[in-house]
């Protein structure tokens, strides 16, 4: 039981990690990249939908996006929705093909995105300490039906707090690691 306890807090944590990974790659240093606006949602007919679910993102060099949306009545809400994201953006429609021009990184903009970044990180901490807080709540519970013995308990919940130790430490390498990315010319 104990055993089970710590892989799967190992494992949730393991996935807090790499989420931040991934909005992590998703914060980018003036080049274009398609995944950029995978998390986009755009209102279809009344409910959220992805825009990779209506449109096709393609790279059309090297500093622009092209979005092209599969209805036509769709060009204004995909640009809309790009428009609202917090990445500073600004996307112009040439016909039915959205074009989104990445803008280039000035000493303030890096600034704001070094404050999304450790936003992320924050929420990523905040994850995994709730995660340590659920496997300390499972444990307390496991001791009152008296599964498991006190000592237990205690070894456990220290394994538990050093793993959360080893993911903040993780996170804040990612962070640290992206800022450096950010910062440089």
């Amino acid at each position: 039981m104990i055993a089970d306890i710590k892989k799967t807090t190992e494992q949730k944590m393991q996935k807090s990690l790499d989420a931040l990974k991934v909005d992590l790659g998703k914060v980018r240093t003036g080049r274009a990249h398609a995944g950029l606006l995978d998390h986009v949602t755009v209102d279809y007919y009344g409910s959220p939908t992805l825009v990779t679910q209506v449109a096709n993102i393609t790279l059309i060099d090297a500093r622009t996006i092209g979005v092209q949306p599969w209805e036509k009545n769709m060009v204004g809400p995909v640009e809309r929705a790009i428009r609202d994201l917090d990445l500073g953006l600004n996307p112009s429609t040439n016909g039915d093909m959205i074009r989104v021009p990445m803008p280039m990184l000035t000493e303030e903009r890096r600034r704001d995105l070094i404050k999304v970044i450790k936003t992320e990180g924050e929420t990523a901490k905040v994850a995994v300490r709730n995660i340590r807080r659920d496997a300390n709540h499972t444990l307390k519970e496991a001791l009152k039906k008296k599964e498991i013995a006190e000592d237990e308990e205690r070894r456990t919940q220290d394994e538990i707090q050093k793993l959360t130790d080893r993911f903040v430490t993780e996170i804040d390498k990612a962070l640290a690691a992206k800022e450096t990315d950010l910062m440089a010319v």
